[in-house]
Order: C-alpha cells, then sequence, then structure tokens
C-alpha cells in the first residue's frame, strides 16, 4: 500500500497477522483453491441477498439478476472476483476482513504453525488443515501481492474501499458513489501466480471446484463473456446422476471445507411434508467444535432459495458437526428466523432428519466398524451430549456410542460389554477421570482385576453428566467404580470361586475399628468418613465418594469454572489387608499411638489425593509428615 493513501489504517488482529503469515507462505499444497474459496464466499453472499430480498424487494431491484463474475486480465496480471450479492458496510468491512471471531483463534494459529513445521505430512494434511478452520477470503493472499476489495452493501449510499497487501495492515476508504451494489475482490497476482490471469486456466479451476455453485459462474475474457458452470442445485437432481466427485466438490463448497465427507446422506422426502436433505458428516472436525456459540453447518432454503443457516430447531447441538443443505416445498418463502425456531413443520423434518443420521449411523457401526471407530474417536463427544440431553433417543444413542476398557484394546459397545459380563455381575461398571490410560492403574480398579470384571473408562468431560442422567441400559444399570459401597463377592473370582471370608480375614476386620475411630477423629470435617475397602487388594486407601454424593471429577470440574464454592465431602476407604494398615491397627490397640495414627491419618489421606492427580491442601505439612515418618523408618 502506498503510504500516501488519505484511508483509515488499520492493524489486522495479532492471530490474522500470523495466519496470513503461514497461509501465505507454507501453508497450502494446491494454490488454485483460493478461487474456489472466493467463489463460495461470493455464493453466500447473494444467498443472503435473496433472503433479505424476501423481506424487503427494493434491494433487488437495481440488479435482480444474482450471479458471479470472475475477470482475469493478463496485460495488468490480475484476478477479479465479483458478485452482486448483500456486500458489506464500513464495518462489516473491519469485522470480517479484519478480524477471526471466535475463542479457539489463538488455538487454531498454534495449530497452523505445528502442521507447517510438519513437512512429512505437507502434501495431504496441510489442505485438509485449512479446511479443517476454514480461513476462506485471506486465501487470496497465496497468489497475491495485494488485494482490493471494493464493496456496497444493498441498501447503503455509500461504497468502500479495503486495501491490504497482507503485512500486518489494511486501508479503508470511501469509494465512488456509482459502485455498484455487491463486492469486488481484485487480486494483484504474484510473479509465479499469474498463470491465474490466464482464461483458460481459470476457466479450468472453476469447473474442477465450483460447476456445482448455484449461481450462474460468467468469466469476462478477451472482450466476451460466457457462463462456465451449471449453475443448478445439486441436491435437486436424481442420486443416479450425480458422482462421488461432485458430492465432495459440493460438500466442499458449503461446508468450506478441503477433506473428504466421511458419510453423505441425500435423501428426498415426499408425502404430508415434502424436502430434500442433502447432508455430509465430514471426516475432520472444525477447531471450534467445542465452542459455546458454534451452530450447526446446515442451511435452511425453501423452494432453492435460502433462508438461514442459524435455523437452531432443525439440528440439535449434539448433530453440530452435520454439513449440508435441507430444502423445504412447505415453509412460506417469507418466513422469518423468528417463526422458525417453533415452527411446527421444521419439528417435522428435524425429527426425520434425526431418525435417518442415526439409522446411518448404525448401518455404519454394524458394517465398517473400523470407520465407525474412526468417526466416533473425532466426534463421539459430541454424540454422547445427546444422551445427557435427549431423553427420548438415549436408548439409541447408548446403542451408537463407544467406550475405552479395561479388557479390550480400541473401542467397546455396550452390547460388546454385556456379552461379556460375569456370572452374578447385575452391573455395568464404569470409571469416569482425565485420562484412559491413567485410569487403568487406579486403585479402585484392584477388585475388580481380581476377578476379571471389565470396567469402562469414560474420559471425556461429557461423561460426567450423561452418567448422571442415564440409569441403566438394557436393564443393566450402570454403577460407578468410585461410588458407594461396591460389593463383587456375587462374582466368582478368575479361579472359579466366590469370594469366602477366612477366619484370619474376619478377625482382621474386627481390628480395625480401633484404627478407623482413630483416623476419623484424626481427619474429622476433612472426609466424610472412614471405612474399610471393599474394592482395595493391593493398595493401602483411596478417596470415593458416598451413593447419591457428587463425583470427585465433577467437584473438580465445577469448582475450576467457579460453580462450586467448594469440592463435597469424600470418603476414606481402608485396605485391612494391607502391611502398612495392618501395623497401624495394631499399634492403634496401645497406648501413646494418637500422634502417629494422626500423623499416618493425614499421610494417608494426601497419598489418595494425589492418586486422584490432586495436591495435598497443605503441602509444607505433607512433606514435614514424609520426612518424620522416613526418619523414624531408618532409625
Amino acid at each position: 500500500m502506498a503510504d500516501t493513501s488519505t484511508g483509515e489504517r488499520h492493524e489486522f488482529q495479532a492471530e490474522v497477522s500470523r495466519v496470513l503469515d503461514i497461509v501465505v507462505n507454507s501453508l497450502y499444497s494446491k494454490r488454485e483453491v483460493f478461487l474456489r474459496e472466493l467463489i463460495s464466499n461470493a455464493s453466500d453472499a447473494c444467498d443472503k441477498l435473496r433472503y433479505e430480498a424476501q423481506i424487503n424487494g427494493s434491494l433487488l431491484a437495481e440488479d435482480p439478476d444474482l450471479k458471479i463474475t470472475i475477470t482475469p486480465d493478463q496485460k495488468a496480471k490480475t484476478l477479479t472476483v465479483t458478485d452482486n450479492g448483500i456486500g458489506m458496510s464500513h464495518d462489516e468491512l473491519i469485522e470480517n476482513l479484519g478480524t477471526i471471531a471466535g475463542s479457539g483463534t489463538a488455538r487454531f494459529a498454534e495449530q497452523l504453525a505445528e502442521a507447517e513445521k510438519d513437512k512429512s505430512k505437507k502434501e495431504k494434511s496441510d489442505v485438509n488443515l485449512i479446511g479443517q478452520f476454514g480461513v476462506g477470503f485471506y486465501a487470496a493472499f497465496m497468489v497475491s501481492d495485494s488485494v482490493t476489495v471494493v464493496s456496497r452493501k444493498a441498501g447503503d449510499d455509500k461504497a468502500w474501499r479495503w486495501t491490504s497487501d497482507g503485512r500486518g495492515s489494511f486501508e479503508i476508504e470511501e469509494a465512488p458513489a456509482d459502485t455498484p451494489r455487491g463486492t469486488s475482490i481484485e487480486m494483484k497476482l504474484k510473479k509465479d501466480a499469474k498463470e491465474f490471469s490466464e482464461p483458460l486456466r481459470v476457466q479450468t479451476v472453476i469447473k474442477t471446484y465450483s460447476d456445482h455453485v448455484g449461481l450462474p459462474v460468467w468469466i469476462n475474457a478477451d472482450g466476451k463473456s460466457e457462463q462456465i458452470n451449471e449453475a443448478a442445485a445439486l441436491w435437486q437432481r436424481p442420486k443416479s446422476e450425480i458422482s462421488a466427485d461432485q458430492y465432495t466438490e459440493f460438500y466442499r463448497h458449503t461446508a468450506h471445507a478441503f477433506d473428504e465427507p466421511w458419510l453423505t446422506l441425500h435423501n428426498r422426502a415426499e408425502g404430508v411434508i415434502a424436502y430434500t436433505s442433502l447432508l455430509f458428516i465430514p471426516e475432520q472436525a472444525p477447531f471450534d467444535l467445542f465452542d459455546p456459540a458454534r451452530r450447526h453447518g446446515v442451511k435452511l432454503y425453501v423452494r432453492k432459495v435460502f433462508i438461514t443457516d442459524e435455523c437452531e430447531g432443525l439440528v440439535p447441538s449434539w448433530l453440530r458437526f452435520l454439513k449440508g443443505v435441507v430444502d423445504s416445498e412447505d415453509l412460506p418463502l417469507n418466513v422469518s428466523r423468528e417463526v422458525l425456531q417453533n415452527n411446527p413443520v421444521v419439528a417435522k423434518i428435524s425429527k426425520a432428519l434425526i431418525k435417518r443420521v442415526l439409522n446411518e449411523l448404525k448401518k455404519k457401526a454394524e458394517k465398517d466398524a473400523e470407520g465407525y471407530a474412526a468417526f466416533w474417536g473425532t466426534f463421539g463427544q459430541v454424540l454422547k451430549e445427546g444422551i445427557y440431553e435427549d431423553q427420548e433417543r438415549r436408548d439409541e444413542l447408548l446403542k451408537l456410542a463407544r467406550f475405552k476398557s479395561t479388557e479390550a484394546e480400541g473401542w467397546v459397545s455396550l452390547e460388546d460389554y454385556v456379552g461379556r459380563m460375569k456370572d452374578g455381575q447385575e452391573s455395568i461398571y464404569l470409571l469416569t477421570g482425565d485420562k484412559a490410560e491413567t485410569m487403568k492403574t487406579s486403585p479402585m480398579l484392584e477388585a475388580f482385576r481380581a476377578k476379571g470384571v471389565e470396567v469402562l473408562l469414560l474420559d471425556d468431560p461429557v461423561d460426567e453428566f450423561w452418567t448422571m442422567s442415564a440409569d441403566a441400559y438394557e436393564e443393566k444399570p450402570f454403577t460407578s467404580v468410585s461410588r458407594g459401597d461396591i460389593d463383587l463377592s456375587a462374582i466368582a473370582g478368575k479361579d472359579g470361586k466366590k469370594d469366602e471370608k477366612s477366619e484370619d480375614e474376619d478377625q482382621a476386620s474386627e481390628g480395625l475399628a480401633p484404627l478407623v475411630a482413630m483416623l476419623k477423629l484424626a481427619l474429622e470435617n476433612q472426609v466424610k468418613d472412614v471405612r474399610e475397602s471393599k474394592r482395595l487388594t493391593d493398595s493401602a486407601c483411596c478417596l470415593v465418594v458416598d451413593e447419591g454424593d457428587m463425583n470427585m471429577r465433577l467437584q473438580k470440574m465445577l469448582k475450576a469454572t467457579g460453580q462450586l464454592g467448594m469440592e463435597g465431602e469424600r470418603i476414606l476407604e481402608i485396605n485391612a489387608k494391607h502391611p502398612l494398615i495392618a501395623s497401624l491397627a495394631d499399634k492403634a490397640k496401645g497406648d501413646g499411638a494418637g500422634k502417629t495414627v494422626e500423623d499416618m491419618a493425614h499421610l494417608l489421606l494426601n497419598q489418595a489425593m494425589i492418586l486422584e492427580g490432586e495436591l495435598p491442601k497443605d503441602p509444607t505439612a505433607f512433606a514435614k509428615r514424609m520426612s518424620d515418618a522416613m526418619s523414624r523408618a531408618v532409625s
């Protein structure tokens, strides 16, 4: 940009500068996709104007034929993409082209930087990563020394010119008053990108990536204008006439993605309610999948006219990874976004869409276990939100759910688990925590390991919530191994025998009473109770919660977010058969054991806390007691 410009100068948002630097210098392996991104944006702008014109017809009056025009200029070494869609105001140019919205922006930039370092995967993963995050307009800087955007919003009198070389700042100034409605993006091409000023090359790129766009795309070159795409709504064509490549390119167009669709669902419903749906489940998760503000990627049309991509009643939040379109025959063209939220037609379409998606996922799980496992690893955490939120479909979703387990590699279904249950086992046992690999070493699993009883390991945050609302699967209750008093006596061990307490074990339990009383006194106000454990076989102690109390992990999660003032009380369980506990029990029966037992009580509690991934509440006191105990042991 020339320093003599009188326009407003603005700095790019910090993350935008980082993204631009990575995109321009090293990320893409197929630079031609920049044109597809710009055409997709232009198509969206025209779709939005179509909708607004249903409410205010005057917005289309000056130029009713919506289209996209591409102008390559070999002499000037420029490429221009123009649309006569909704356009942008002064503030919208700054918001849309100078910032990247969303709480995941910083993480997005960091992951792009990591991908840039990984040269070994560049040929395939780089392009996919861009699609995963959707940088859209910024791809223009891959081929451009500078980009000029001139835009006039429909209904506005003023037009604006946005200019940048992509090196940290941009300028905005007023454009001529006779600027037509819509947006024009002129790219001053780099020396090594001059191929994109050649009409034949541009035409080839458009036919490859944007033939399915539902608007006419014209190319102006050599004094002639020619429409070069079919401009037909792909979802309205019979499935038999659509190739896999066409589906893929339409998915990439509508989702602004670069990966392959993992599953394609094309359906036309006729009868009481008529509609057509073309939905896709991506291979890759977008970076903002867990952003609270994120909505689904399904656009609603009425008789091929775009209405909205923000219809919350169309797709539930737990299917927000879906992309595609739904075109209804039974909604009025002038329907408002507010009316859509409680519209009975939308509700019926939504119910049918959800049923179809779940049925297809079920088929995929049965016919392609490996492929379904990949899907579950990507989107399973989102689908489990439905178990918590959607009581009507809870049983269906539980059948689709997959889990990690103590007894099997890979993913395990509840059907698999129930089929492997031991004789005498009535419950489906599960343990929640931060990492499955860490949970496998938890003391709480010792009795289960000893008997070969499988335990499901749940390490997603959402697991803390759905396990509170889902009581059972096929009449087999869910039981947390970290809650209440576990009794496995009815289940035979690996030797085929059921538990029968020996006389020595009975005596050990009876002799534990004085120690338990002293531990309760020493840990008063720090634990809810101290009791003998039935779940420990090797460890000295562990912390659990009482039946009906909040799970320990959920307590920590809510406390970390400020939703819980203090953690609830927990129970310290001790193992009567452990040498340390047995020695302490003997000492507790003698005189003068109070101070030793008190110190050991706090050490046992701190040990149990560390096993739960927590720090002792008083590290200094813990270190002193540990030093004193070690001194006594070696003296």
